[in-house]
């Protein structure tokens, strides 16, 4: 009997109830280590923000240089991640996230040996390049196995961990730079480089011994379980009504590129914080690399708290508008605070920034709810690909205008009033275009 067909009769509580306790199956087979790649993935493209604080000084390189290397990430990620996603669509999760894997911890061991501008703006590309495919790659993946009404939570729990990253490399990378500082001749930024990409490694290889492409390949799932989840993805689909399956008609249709102009507005706030949080840090007078790692380290940990509750909230309320609007709109007014009160007040500022953090980090998992609603099939697989890659070209611009902003003027203010307003420019474009979505009603077609 189908879960469908066992919810009209006495068995429909005990078959809800067994479809409950297959998804918890699932959400601790999958997501913990999910979580585990995606906290190495965010280290080794972030830990950039902690080796700077001596990195920048040994090197004799500008603001300028570095907001450029920390942003050219996001034009690999630009280039190669509609490939990356389709080609998972094809080939399957765990090869193509072995390969992301193993990349990207090799290219980060090889940041060590960097010596001119050239060769960083090079590694960081790469970088880039071999990371494409992973964040939209998961997004994808786990609708395979959730439904729309049970992904926000997947989903916030997932990139969490890039808050969760935080909280560990912050502390870890200023520990490694202090305390490594010097030994086999190697400054304590080298060996940030190669501690940290050393597990990503030895990670992709388990990776292709430890996940599951799709649940109708689910050993670790009983063949009930595999129907169960099989019968309600069915009922999932059935209830977002046509959604479209072609990537080329989404490109036509408007409603993708409001999706990826919202995106970018976050993705431009989130970067900024993550390459220029720990310059904030030290700016207001905190020089030591340990310090100024627990500091961001408490700041991503109530940041990973906020992803997680908004989508919890969000699954239970069946709403994504007001969830992410409204934590964008906390970003926004908090990096506002934050370029008001640099001179003025440093525990103002780290109290914003903390807020920040959570703000713009909490619309994320939330957002991604929006596009999922309406694309499915190879649409899925390139429009989600397509909307992160464009719109983390904000990752790239962001980090290099407050640069360039930083060397010419010695001060982040004026950038991060900047970033402010284009953070609030989500908010503004959610409520006024994005319309809110009724689950009892067919979802109206992304694309035509």
């Amino acid at each position: 009997m189908t879960y469908q067909a066992a919810r009209g009769g006495s068995g429909g509580a005990a078959a809800k109830t067994e479809l409950e306790q297959t998804y918890k199956k699932i959400l601790f087979r999958l997501i913990p280590f999910l979580m585990v790649l995606w906290v190495l993935a965010w280290i080794d493209r972030v830990n950039i923000g902690f080796v700077k604080l001596t990195m920048l000084d040994d090197l004799k390189w500008s603001e300028a240089i570095y907001g450029l290397g920390a942003g050219i990430f996001f034009l690999g990620y630009f280039f190669f991640e509609v490939p990356s996603n389709l080609l998972l669509q094809k080939i399957g999760a765990k090869k193509t996230i072995m390969r992301i894997t193993i990349g990207w911890g090799l290219t980060s061991i090889a940041m060590m040996f960097v010596k001119t501008p050239e060769m960083f703006y090079f590694l960081r590309f790469l970088l880039g390049v071999f990371e494409a495919g992973f964040y939209p790659g998961i997004i994808l993946y786990l609708t395979y196995w959730f439904p729309n009404d049970r992904r926000a939570k997947a989903f916030g729990m997932f990139m969490s961990a890039s808050a969760l990253a935080g909280v560990i490399g912050g502390p870890l990378a200023g520990w490694i730079m202090t305390s490594l500082n010097g030994a086999n001749g190697w400054a304590g930024w080298q060996w940030v480089f190669l501690l940290e990409g050393i597990p990503s490694v030895i990670a992709g290889i388990v990776t292709y011994f430890y996940l599951t492409d799709k649940p109708e390949q689910a050993h670790w799932l009983t063949a009930r379980e595999r129907q169960l989840v099989h019968d309600d993805l069915e009922r999932d689909h059935k209830s977002l009504g046509d959604r479209e399956h072609s990537m080329l008609a989404c490109l036509r249709d408007s409603k993708i590129w409001i999706l990826i102009a919202i995106y970018f507005c976050i993705i431009a706030a989130n970067s900024s914080l993550t390459f220029y949080g720990p310059t904030l840090v030290k700016e207001v007078g905190f020089t030591s690399p340990v310090a100024v790692g627990w500091i961001m380290a408490a700041a991503y940990l109530c940041g990973a708290a906020g992803m997680i509750l908004n989508g919890f909230h969000s699954d239970r309320q069946q709403e994504s508008r007001w969830h992410c609007g409204l934590a964008a709109a906390i970003g926004a007014a908090s990096l506002l605070v934050v370029a008001l009160m640099l001179k003025q007040s440093a525990a103002a500022v780290l109290l914003a920034l903390t807020l920040a953090i959570v703000g713009t980090m909490s619309a994320i998992p939330v957002f991604w709810q929006m596009p999922n609603r309406f694309l499915s099939g190879t649409a899925a697989a390139g429009g989600v690909a397509l909307i992160n890659s464009i719109a983390n070209l904000a990752g790239f611009g962001a980090p290099y205008m407050l640069g360039l902003i930083k060397t010419s003027t010695g001060s982040l203010s004026p950038g991060l009033y900047v970033v402010a307003a284009v953070e609030v420019c989500a908010t503004l474009l959610i409520l006024a275009l994005i319309p809110p979505f009724k689950k009892a009603l067919a979802a109206p077609a992304l694309c035509h």
